[in-house]
């Protein structure tokens, strides 16, 4: 099932608000980026990104595809990652719910979502990836997941120092200013996250032979080629 205006509405307000305080340091997220860029196939015209927040995964792939297509709800998003990619003629940024918006059947080589999932219903966002991907293209998910596992606790127990250092080198700073961490506060209060069983089941039925990886930093992966031949 969809989901209801007011969420929607909620999503978009959260995220015109973190826009305005996100400066495009080192985040978790960005931590994984060289990783799903490995994943681009050797066919490389268009490209989609859903939920681009900024733009700075959209700017890496403007750099690899012919042409890239990056929706995200929010118009505050949307807005600060034209700004940011004034240099860049081969994006088209678009206010969007991905779930209402009229693809193409085997539009994209490359479909790429990085914390957002969690915010859509997951099971209706693989099946757009599933029809909107050409045969051979591929999907990347980086998202965060419930933890439901003594694995999941170790995992979560190893990225805590390695946060802190990390976010040390990489940004000069242990933690993120007031502003940005009430802003995810607030955010969070009402964020849903899938277990990784629960993600795997999903894939299961809908993207048969996708790749679940979990990974340090609170995040998990799936990677998925669409076959020639569904």
């Amino acid at each position: 099932m969809s989901q209801s205006k007011q969420t929607l509405e909620s999503i978009q307000a959260d995220f015109d608000r973190i826009a305005l305080l996100t400066s495009g340091a080192w985040d978790h997220n960005a931590h994984y980026h060289k990783y799903l860029l490995k994943q681009i196939p050797s066919q490389r015209e268009t490209a989609l990104e859903v939920g681009c927040g900024t733009g700075e995964f959209t700017r890496n792939l403007a750099q690899r595809f012919g042409k890239v297509v990056a929706v995200d709800l929010s118009p505050q998003m949307i807005h600060q990652a034209g700004e940011r990619s004034r240099s860049y003629g081969n994006i088209d940024f678009v206010v969007a719910d991905v779930l209402n918006y009229e693809f193409d059947d085997n539009q994209f080589d490359f479909i790429a979502t990085i914390a957002t999932a969690h915010h859509l219903p997951m099971k209706e966002l693989l099946e757009v990836v599933k029809r909107s991907l050409r045969p051979d293209g591929v999907f990347v998910c980086l998202d965060l997941y419930e933890r439901s596992t003594l694995v999941d606790i170790f995992y979560d127990i190893a990225s805590i120092p390695l946060n802190l250092a990390f976010r040390l080198v990489k940004t000069g700073r242990i933690l993120e200013s007031e502003g940005i961490r009430q802003a995810y506060v607030d955010h969070g209060r009402t964020d849903k996250y899938s277990t990784i069983s629960e993600v795997e089941y999903l894939c299961s039925s809908v993207l048969r032979g996708a790749v679940i990886k979990r990974h340090l930093f609170w995040r998990y992966s799936i990677i998925w080629k669409k076959a020639v031949i569904e």
